[in-house]
């Protein structure tokens, strides 16, 4: 009997999803394990793997397109087997272009799709043009907007003679370009008529074209939504606080050095992530999650790592990471920084997290504040590691290599003093770290 072989939901804010290849073709044997498709989610690639054996009778879904999670993606039966009828088709929308395709034809009440022209442009009546053929040759190649045009004739419909019009009357013939910024607009489909020219002579040279063109808006990417949506959200609904101190790192790189000797690496990061597990450990109040009625404590430290990606950041989570040692901490933030860069983390992977951790600290800054993913309460941004001037005790002058740490906490469930308590734990533990 043919089946219908859903496109999962593989993260609980995922509400729609994009296959972006097919690993098989209609008519092809499939084995339970078959690696079917590969899902473009909010953040990674992720493959799909067959539940059911037997030949793919249909493919409903192409690739390319978005469409709400857990819609039919295809159907597999045996051969010759009757394709059963999809019955509630959606439109399915370019995950590039933002076009709609138009659904199939619904099903009626006895299962049998009712019977109508098939989707084709002989199908629907043209309208006549409101441009005329030569108006849109002569407007391409002198580079105009046709809807700043006004039909002359009686029917609205612009002509070869309103074009010659409008290029009088708007001051295009006195325009000045040269021929290579002009090939470049026409190449790019400029208007001729916005390019500013130079102040000193309003010419417009291939600088302007090329600025023109470096300026123009392009749309979000998906996962530049997703973090658009989710950070604006948490930023309006979490009232959040912000609590900085300043940390002698001197012991952690003495530490760093020794094993470097060993041949062992471990990042700052690694020694930040585990004294932020310990102090959410003795501090669970900024292990939690807020929903502005009830707090909801978490039992287990789930430390998500904010990676930079050229395209956004993913935040893959290292699960009890207050139970793991140093290496095995530093062992698993490689691990999940190479999945991310190659967009192979799995759903399960970047799930479940109740603080984050984002380090600038290679990048040469001193100071930042970071924005609270939505389900936690609390965030630690990492700054650089940079020698300072600092008087001890004794009013002498010393260097010591210093690096600023601020918590970006959710104010309905935690203070100032919860915010103090847990940032001067952290900088406890690294400045009086030892094996």
């Amino acid at each position: 009997m043919a089946v219908k072989v859903p496109i999962p939901k593989l993260g609980e804010s995922e509400e729609t999803v994009t296959i972006q290849n097919w690993r098989v073709r209609e008519g092809d044997k499939i084995k339970q394990g078959d690696v079917l498709f590969e899902i473009e989610t909010d953040k990674t690639v992720l493959e799909v793997e067959s539940q059911f054996e037997g030949t793919l009778l249909k493919i409903v879904v192409p690739a390319g397109v978005e469409v709400p999670v857990l819609s039919i993606g295809a159907i597999i039966g045996e051969p010759g087997e009757a394709i059963p009828v999809i019955e509630e088709a959606v439109k399915v929308r370019e995950s590039r272009t933002g076009v709609l395709k138009p659904s199939p034809p619904a099903a009626t009440s006895l299962g049998v799709p009712q019977k109508s022209q098939p989707w084709s442009t002989s199908s629907v009546p043209v309208a006549k043009s409101k441009y005329s053929p030569r108006a849109r040759s002569l407007a391409k190649n002198y580079l105009i907007d046709l809807d700043k045009v006004f039909g002359g004739s009686g029917d609205g419909r612009v002509t070869e003679a309103d074009v010659k019009r409008y290029l009088e009357s708007s001051g295009y013939l006195s325009k000045k370009i040269t021929p290579a910024a002009f090939n470049l607009a026409k190449q790019a489909k400029l208007e001729l008529l916005a390019l500013a020219g130079a102040e000193d002579s309003g010419r417009v040279t291939l600088a302007e074209v090329r600025r023109a063109i470096a300026e123009r808006p392009r749309p979000l990417s998906r996962m530049r939504k997703v973090i658009a949506k989710r950070l604006t959200e948490a930023k309006q609904k979490i009232p959040h606080f912000y609590v900085t101190v300043s940390i002698d790192m001197g012991k952690v790189q003495q530490q760093r050095a020794i094993l470097k000797k060993r041949g062992v690496t471990v990042s700052v990061t690694a020694f930040v992530v585990q004294a932020a597990a310990l102090a959410l450990r003795e501090l669970p109040v900024l292990n939690s999650e807020c929903d502005g009625n009830t707090v909801k404590f978490k039992n287990k430290v789930n430390l998500g790592i904010a990676i930079d990606l050229e395209d956004g950041l993913v935040v893959p989570v290292i699960r009890d990471a207050d139970g793991k040692s140093l290496d095995e901490l530093q062992t698993e933030i490689s691990r999940l920084a190479e999945k991310a860069r190659a967009g192979t983390l799995g759903a399960e992977e970047m799930s479940g997290g109740s603080f984050t951790v984002s380090n600038l600290g290679m990048f040469a800054v001193e100071n930042f504040a970071a924005i609270i993913n939505p389900g936690e309460s609390g965030i630690l941004a990492v700054s650089s590691i940079s020698p300072v001037p600092v008087v001890t005790k004794d009013g002498t002058i010393v260097s010591r290599e210093i690096m600023k740490v601020t918590l970006s906490a959710d104010h309905r469930v935690a203070d100032g003093v919860d915010g103090a308590k847990f940032v001067n734990s952290v900088k406890a533990k690294l400045e009086n770290y030892s094996f």
